[in-house]
């Protein structure tokens, strides 16, 4: 007979705190000083970090080299155990050298979870180690759940900052966030220093007991006072408004209706609604919630004063006005520190399906505002750039028209991200993505080298987050290279999943469509991309691939229209004079057609364009149908501009 199977162990689940803690920059100080930082971080474990633990009955659960997870049974103690950390730290950072100082990011949730003796397991934990990764240096970030226990027990000035969509995590978290500033700024918290009092100790030394008790007694009613909730005063108003924001930080105000009709108020709602949740799908965007930004519909506020109550950096405020079949949108971006307009646009449309044309303006504003706020924030002064601030710097650097130069600034300020940061797998997947983009564009002369290492950045990040969208991203990239197209469309798609007006992901399936022979089904998405990015430095690269479509399907004035637009912007693209050569081949202007074939080997040298055999082969088309497209289109008209065939 076959043994029955051993009766399946019960998990032990509790709901607990959990505290998510680690060292900014600590790769940082480490590549400083390795020895003094590990000695620093040892005494301060010893002197602050377990005592404190242990005062408010916490457990550390296990270690890495720059940070901790710790289980509380109590909200309230465990928030109480992290400010007293960052006060405690304060105060050792004292006397210390400004790029010496160890400072911790703190996260707090609470949450059901598999409780093990070297580890906890669930949700609830991914949801800890993101809000720490949300907490600015000395700060501390809880979510919404761990915010209504104890804002009737606490009196802390925690900002809203709204819901945000966390990596791994399916659903938005409310997260709440309390400043250095703000943590500087606390009344300093009274802490026991000695040892519990035992009946031995009792019996011997009565008196003494007896004084000390008195005096926990008046300590612990002094923290109970201060920690009673207590009614807003204009102190705490002044504490939370001078929270400083984060970098990457807004609030969409309701837009206003300006319409004669009042009927048509959703449809300014509703672009509002829209804006929030794909700006909250932007890589560490803090989007103030909608829920919040709605108490300041109809009213009056200046940006500076929301900017203050909300601890953001940006307002996106704008207004709807719909007569007839028209509807004109008008958005402008403003810099809540000093009140200055960064940017503005106004959006004029046939009202048409109002659907379709509320997703195409949200799409608008989102992409032109994400390189907006980018650019801008890298323009702001800091004297010890970290991992984000190189991140963000080489973000605008990738947003640049495409060069050698370009590609070569942002990849190299990815390194020095990633050196700092190595576990940052965005930082993986865009530096991956620019390496392989130089390749394509042709503008390396390390291009073995360059898809080598962006497939070990590919391997690593999605090791690391198996679901990362830029890690699949650069994925597709790297098929679509391989001449894998049918494979890199649904490594594209991911991107397209979570950020849905994502131009780069459309743009990158509508080219390999074009590719499979698939170019009618490509023209829609194009059409998509350039719309959404009127103001894309890259956009000579749609209009170039959009000349390609038209002229596989023999639309030869509609691909030369296109081609010649993408001229205008970028002249110096062999592959675009090549096209206008063949196109205008196919149409008989053979003078033209010329011209354009000289042109293209000026720039780029005869290379595929010695002959018609050389262009044959110099293809990224894959299968039967694609370069038998290829063959009656673009080589037929070649030949007519006078490449040979041998």
């Amino acid at each position: 007979m076959r043994p029955a199977s051993a009766p399946r162990q019960q998990v032990e689940r509790q709901l607990v705190a959990i505290v998510a803690a680690d060292i900014a920059g600590y790769s940082r100080l480490m590549g400083a000083d390795e020895e003094g930082t590990l000695a620093k971080l040892k005494a301060y474990r010893r002197e602050l970090i377990e005592p404190g633990i242990t005062r408010h009955h916490g457990r550390i659960v296990k270690t890495t080299g720059d940070g901790f997870l710790i289980e509380f049974s109590s909200p309230v103690e465990a928030v109480r155990c992290a400010v007293e950390l960052q006060q405690g730290m304060i105060a050792r950072n004292a006397d210390v050298q400004d790029d010496q100082r160890i400072h911790f990011r703190i996260g707090i949730n609470l949450g059901d979870v598999i409780v093990d003796e070297k580890d906890l397991y669930g949700d609830a934990v991914n949801i800890a180690a993101r809000l720490e990764t949300l907490a600015e240096p000395g700060g501390i970030c809880i979510s919404r759940a761990m915010h209504d226990q104890i804002q009737d027990r606490l009196a802390l000035p925690f900002a809203n900052g709204g819901e945000q969509s966390v990596r791994n995590i399916s659903r938005p978290v409310g997260v709440y966030a309390l400043s250095a500033e703000a943590v500087a700024a606390l009344p300093k918290a009274e802490v026991r220093t000695d040892f519990p009092i035992t009946r031995r100790h009792f019996g011997r030394r009565n008196v003494a007991a007896l004084a000390l008790a008195g005096l926990l007694i008046i300590v612990g009613g002094l923290w109970v006072l201060w920690s009673l909730p207590k009614k807003p005063t204009a102190t705490v108003t002044a504490t939370t408004a001078a929270l400083p924001a984060p970098r990457l930080s807004i609030v969409v105000l309701p837009f206003s209706n300006l319409s004669d009709d009042r009927e048509h108020e959703y449809f300014a709602d509703g672009l509002t609604e829209d804006l929030t949740t794909d700006l909250s799908q932007l890589p560490r965007m803090l989007v103030i919630s909608r829920n919040t930004a709605f108490t300041y519909k109809g009213k009056s506020v200046d940006a500076k004063q929301i900017g203050r109550e909300l601890a953001v950096r940006y307002v996106l405020e704008g207004s709807v006005r719909r007569s007839s079949s028209q509807v004109r949108v008008n958005v402008q971006l403003i810099d809540a520190e000093n009140n200055t307009h960064l940017w503005a646009e106004r959006f004029d449309r046939d009202t048409g399906d109002l659907f379709p044309l509320q997703n195409e303006i949200t799409g608008l504003i989102a992409n032109s505002l994400s390189v907006t706020l980018i650019r801008t924030e890298t323009g702001r002064h800091t004297e010890n750039p970290d991992a984000l601030d190189y991140l963000l710097r080489a973000r605008a650097a990738a947003s640049k028209p495409n060069s050698r130069e370009a590609f070569a600034e942002a990849i190299g300020l990815y390194e020095r991200a990633l050196a700092l940061d190595p576990q940052s797998v965005e930082t993986r997947g865009r530096l991956a993505l620019s390496l392989i983009s130089r390749v394509l564009d042709e503008m390396t002369d390390s291009a073995a080298a360059d898809i080598a290492r962006a497939k070990e950045l590919i391997d690593k990040a999605l090791a690391l987050s198996p679901g990362d969208r830029y890690a699949h991203y650069a994925k597709g990239q790297l098929l679509r290279f391989q001449r894998r197209c049918a494979e890199a469309i649904p490594e594209f798609e991911i991107m397209l999943a979570s950020i849905r007006n994502h131009a780069g992901a459309m743009f990158q399936i509508a080219s390999c469509k074009v590719f499979l022979g698939f170019s009618e089904e490509a023209i829609p998405l194009l059409q998509r991309v350039v719309r959404l990015n009127p103001s894309e430095p890259n956009i000579y690269l749609y209009y170039q691939r959009l000349g390609q479509a038209h002229l596989l399907q023999s639309r030869i004035d509609e691909a030369i229209v296109w081609f010649e637009k993408s001229a205008s912007i970028h002249p110096g693209i062999q592959f675009v004079h090549a096209n206008l050569a063949a196109a205008y081949g196919l149409k008989g202007d053979i003078e033209r057609a010329v011209a354009e074939l000289a042109e293209a080997r000026r720039l780029g040298g005869a290379g595929f364009l010695s002959s018609i055999a050389s262009a044959r082969t110099a293809t990224l088309f894959q299968g039967p149908a694609a370069l038998a497209l290829r063959e009656t289109t673009f080589l037929a008209g070649l030949r007519k501009a006078g490449v040979p065939e041998e």
